[in-house]
């Protein structure tokens, strides 16, 4: 059992670090105001080969590992935090379930934009009445000839303001075995945007309706029965959840422990009041404590998908240690901290966002619980004639 990175992951870290601090350090700060996706970013990644790191050569990508793309979102969160969602973006969720699931002819279509950083993809699951209990989803798919009619709606879907390719769940049927997913592109007929709705972090969404929208055979990705493929497949967008939550409360970290350095009161430099002191030992014990599980979880998911246990641990874990060291943070600056000319007041409305999107904190005690006992404990009522217990 070795706790250190490999030489070649200290080489690629470093770098990553080398090109964050490069490309990235300028503009931060803008960026993270700003509600827009950063293309420049990503085609700025692509160049550097930072899109695609987990998918296979075969497919575009750069043939690495889970545990590669971790290394990557921490390193250029530690210099630009918005520029992490870039890497989430062209390793994790979405593209990573396309890149896994998608046939020949989808790849070669959907991919190589995506990989690029020419556009994104926006994965349209939550409904309005449908979030944590994503299998309660409604929106439908009927049968038209030889393809499908989508009608429905999705609600607080990713990158949906500017997406121009949507991975949608979609009922076939009844139960979750009726549950699988298409892939619609901005422009179809009957596929309608809201309004612009702003997150508290400042980022966009839009509401996305749909009006018997035409899909074609070729663009069903997982037909009926593909829901438990799909959610296998969110668990690596999970670790991208918990690896930027984490990397962003590392740069929180730092920041506040450079103002305690540097910043005195009452004539003595703020490191040395104890109940500062304090803050920083538990904000250290959390973070590495995190680390220390998503490492777990992205080492063993090299050698498949990552499993549903693991992943709930170092999520639940990760959300905690970055969203409690940003408030903290935000504490120990003060009214610096508090003002949105610091990135450390970014951090701590981005790691609240962390805690509900991608398997809220709830559901992740829940799956760990399954865990524990070894058993499935179902959220909704007891039917009559059923056992409750």
């Amino acid at each position: 059992m070795d706790f250190e990175l490999n030489e070649e992951q200290n080489q690629f870290r470093d770098s990553v670090r080398r090109f964050a601090e490069r490309h990235l350090a300028e503009g931060a700060l803008r960026r993270a105001h700003e509600p827009s996706f950063p293309f420049e970013v990503a085609r700025a990644m692509a160049d550097a080969g930072l899109m695609g790191i987990t998918l296979p050569e075969a497919d575009g990508g750069q043939g690495g590992t889970l545990m590669d793309a971790i290394i990557a979102i921490e390193q250029v969160a530690l210099v630009d935090p918005r520029a992490a969602d870039v890497v989430q973006q062209g390793n994790f969720g979405a593209i990573r379930t396309l890149a896994e699931y998608a046939t020949p002819a989808q790849k070669a279509r959907y991919l190589p934009p995506l990989l690029k950083g020419e556009t994104v993809i926006g994965l349209g699951m939550t409904e309005a009445n449908a979030g944590s209990a994503v299998t309660d989803l409604t929106t439908r798919a009927e049968p038209d000839g030889d393809g499908w009619r989508i009608t429905g709606g999705k609600v607080f879907t990713s990158h949906s303001a500017e997406a121009d390719l949507f991975l949608v769940y979609v009922r076939f049927g009844p139960g979750v075995g009726g549950v699988g997913s298409v892939l619609l592109e901005r422009g179809q007929e009957g596929f309608v945007f809201g309004q612009p709705s702003n997150y508290m972090n400042g980022e966009q969404w839009c509401a996305l309706y749909f009006d018997e929208v035409r899909v074609e055979p070729e663009n069903v990705l997982l037909g009926p029965g593909g829901f438990k493929k799909q959610i296998a497949g969110f668990n690596a967008e999970r670790l991208g959840n918990a690896a930027r939550a984490r990397a962003l409360g590392q740069f929180a970290f730092n920041a506040a422990r450079e103002h305690a350095l540097t910043r005195s009161q009452f004539g003595r430099p703020l490191c040395e009041f104890q109940g500062l002191q304090w803050k920083f030992a538990d904000a250290l014990l959390a973070l590495e404590a995190a680390q220390l599980l998503l490492y777990r979880a992205a080492v063993k998911a090299d050698r498949g998908l990552p499993s549903a246990q693991d992943t709930a641990l170092a999520k639940l874990m990760c959300n905690k240690a970055g969203f409690e060291t940003a408030h903290e943070a935000v504490q120990v600056l003060g009214g610096t901290g508090y003002c949105d000319e610091h990135l450390v007041e970014y951090c701590f409305r981005k790691t609240r966002g962390w805690m509900i999107a991608g398997g809220s904190m709830e559901v992740m005690r829940n799956r760990i619980a399954e865990g524990i006992f070894d058993r499935r404990f179902s959220q909704r009522p007891p039917q009559p004639g059923t056992a409750s217990g």
